[in-house]
C-alpha cells in the first residue's frame, strides 16, 4: 500500500462522545465551500492548531494507539492550571480540559502514523495548554484548499482507495494538482449503520494566489 495521510476518529473516544446529543457540539475545523458537484466539494480551510503523536501500527490500529495520549491531553495532561468546561461528556480531572473536535487526522510515515487531535479554535498558539507527555506536540497547520469527496459505507481500505480513485479524476477533469497526500476522514462512532456513515477522502490542492484559481504543477 502506498504511504497516506490517513484521517480517522478514534473509535474508543467516540464511543463516549458521539452517542450523546451533545455529540453535535464537536467542533469542526472552519472551511469554506467554494465549489460542489454532487460527491465532490472543494474547500478552503482557514489555519487551525494540532496536537500531535506518532505511533507505530498500521492503519486499523493506528487511532486507537495513538488516543490513549491524545485523549490524556485533552483532559487534563497538560501544563496549565485552569479547568475549563467540555463541550462532550468527559469526566473531569486535573489540569485544564479542552474540547473535542471532529475529525482526528492521521498521515503516514512509512511504517508509523502521525495521529493528531484537532485543538479548538478558541486557542492560540500561545494559550494553547502545553502537554506534558513529550510524545504530543502542538503544530500549525497553515490556511489551504481542499478537494473532497464524500461517501458513507464501511471503513475498509478497499472502499477508502476506490473513493480515492474518485476524487483524483474529479481533481483531474478540474486541472487540479495535489499538494499533499490523500487523507481519510471519519465522523462517526463504529456503532452508527453504515449507511449513515459520513466519511471522506481530502487531498490539500495547490493555489495559483489568494483568489479561487488552482493550478497545476508544471512539468519538470
Amino acid at each position: 500500500m502506498n504511504p497516506a495521510a490517513r484521517l480517522a476518529l478514534p473509535v474508543a473516544l467516540l464511543l463516549a462522545l458521539l452517542t450523546s446529543p451533545l455529540a453535535m457540539a464537536l467542533e469542526e475545523p472552519a472551511y469554506q465551500v467554494v465549489e460542489q458537484d454532487g460527491d465532490f466539494e472543494l474547500r478552503d480551510y482557514a489555519a487551525y492548531l494540532v496536537a500531535e503523536t506518532r505511533v507505530e501500527a498500521g492503519f486499523t490500529d493506528a487511532g486507537n494507539v495513538a488516543f490513549r495520549r491524545l485523549f490524556r491531553y485533552i483532559g487534563g495532561d497538560n501544563q496549565s492550571q485552569e479547568k475549563i468546561a467540555m463541550t462532550a461528556p468527559v469526566t473531569q480531572v486535573e489540569g485544564e480540559k479542552i474540547a473535542m473536535t471532529v475529525p482526528v487526522t492521521q498521515v503516514a510515515e512509512g511504517e508509523r502514523y502521525r495521529v493528531a487531535f484537532i485543538v479548538p479554535s478558541k486557542y492560540t498558539a500561545k494559550t494553547v495548554p502545553v502537554p506534558t507527555d513529550p510524545r504530543v506536540e502542538i503544530r500549525e497547520v497553515p490556511a489551504q484548499r481542499v478537494a473532497v469527496w464524500r461517501y458513507s459505507g464501511r471503513w475498509t481500505e478497499q472502499r477508502y482507495d476506490e473513493m480515492e480513485g474518485k476524487l483524483r479524476g474529479a481533481m483531474a477533469a478540474r486541472g487540479l494538482t495535489a499538494a499533499g497526500p490523500p487523507v481519510l476522514a471519519r465522523y462517526n462512532p463504529p456503532m452508527m449503520p453504515w449507511f449513515l456513515r459520513r466519511n471522506e477522502v481530502l487531498i490539500p490542492v495547490e493555489m495559483l494566489g489568494t483568489g479561487d484559481a488552482t493550478r497545476s504543477r508544471p512539468s519538470p
